[in-house]
């Protein structure tokens, strides 16, 4: 089991609610509150993801708490290795809180490598989403959920968005389609383009496995969250697989970019934060002051509008360029329309889809 501590509860109960409300800018806090670190070190994505957590969770902190936060940008699966001997090793992690796929985090949970955060005040009122569900206590706070859409230059379809995923095999579109560089979000649509079902999914994956070498003939780019919107501003593709967030980004920064949710479907998931055991004891109680303060209403609001997605906390607007679009769900009928796969089976089988698609991309 994680490790609860009675006298960290108390503490939290006592101040955890002035961390998640408007009450934030009072400069007070319990007398037991233990002693503030320097720093927090928050493990995060680059580009627009780090810059939309910075305006929404972590200078409202600072400014709260006198603590500075500072983004490291090291990959999620660079630095998950390093927790992990950290904890097996009895060392301190080498970050406070981990920005995490919700997949990912799981790994880490199943490690025993996680604190459970599972008594934060602002936890009591989000979604149930917000939870992880086949996990004891709460190892991981999920605090928004997205899509992975087929992305699309305007300029390249004149005529309005591509409807199907087998656009990508258009040979029109030789070096111009990109794609993550473990093929993370294309997996499931893949399956389905390829001619399988979902319910096919984990044991016969052979569709998707096809239609992925059919679109290596067009000799995809392959990369991480900031390539894409790079990519699309340098109008370097017309075609990709991508978050949402990184395409808005793209149309934000004025490049005539669009993204659409194909018939075949496309995939949803959730990320969260979490936080690694090993921590000295000040230092575990503020990360959780910062997780806690992350599902606030306030914090969610400019934070997830930074991303362009439903967050987990009730009572936010959504963005006036993204109500009703598909790729926004916040509906059963939005979700409906989605690809969701059990995070269990993702954990389960991640490794080996992430391997044959290298394979497949580097054969």
């Amino acid at each position: 089991m994680n490790r609860i501590r009675i006298g960290r509860r108390m503490a939290l109960a006592g101040t955890g609610a002035l961390l998640g409300t408007a009450m934030l800018a009072r400069p007070g806090f319990a007398q037991d509150a233990p002693d503030k670190p320097a720093e927090l070190i928050v493990r995060a994505w680059g580009g627009v993801w780090a810059d939309a957590l910075d305006k929404g969770v972590s200078q409202p902190f600072t400014a709260a708490t006198g603590i500075r936060v500072r983004h490291d940008l090291t990959e999620d699966n660079e630095i998950q290795p390093k927790i992990w001997q950290a904890a097996a090793q009895g060392r301190v992690p080498p970050i406070h809180v981990n920005w995490d796929t919700t997949v990912n985090a799981t790994k880490s949970a199943l490690r025993g490598v996680t604190e459970d955060l599972s008594d934060l005040p602002n936890l009591a009122t989000a979604f149930e989403g917000a939870r992880p569900k086949g996990l004891d206590g709460v190892p991981i706070v999920n605090t928004y959920s997205y899509v992975y859409v087929l992305a699309y230059a305007d300029k390249a379809f004149p005529d309005g968005p591509p409807d199907s995923w087998q656009v990508m095999t258009d040979p029109r579109f030789k070096g111009r389609i990109a794609l993550y560089d473990d093929g993370i979000g294309f997996h499931f649509p893949a399956q389905v383009a390829g001619g399988g079902k979902v319910e096919d999914i984990p044991g016969n994956m052979q569709p998707a496995w096809d239609f992925i070498a059919k679109v290596k003939e067009n000799e995809p780019l392959l990369g991480e969250d900031p390539d894409f919107t790079t990519w699309f501003q340098n109008g370097e593709i017309d075609l990709a697989c991508t978050i949402i967030s990184n395409a808005r980004e793209a149309k934000k920064n004025g490049i005539p970019v669009s993204w659409t949710v194909p018939k075949e479907g496309a995939k949803v998931d959730t990320d969260g934060l979490w936080v690694p055991v090993g921590l000295p004891e000040n230092e575990l109680y503020w990360a959780r002051q910062y997780v806690n303060f992350a599902l606030s209403r306030d914090a969610q609001q400019v934070w997830c509008d930074g991303l362009g997605l439903p967050g987990m906390v009730p009572g936010l607007t959504p963005p006036a360029d993204l109500a009703g679009d598909p790729a926004y769900p916040t509906t059963p009928e939005d979700f409906a329309r989605l690809i969701s796969i059990p995070t269990r089976v993702q954990v389960e089988n991640e490794s080996e889809w992430f391997g044959r698609f290298k394979d497949i991309m580097q054969g």
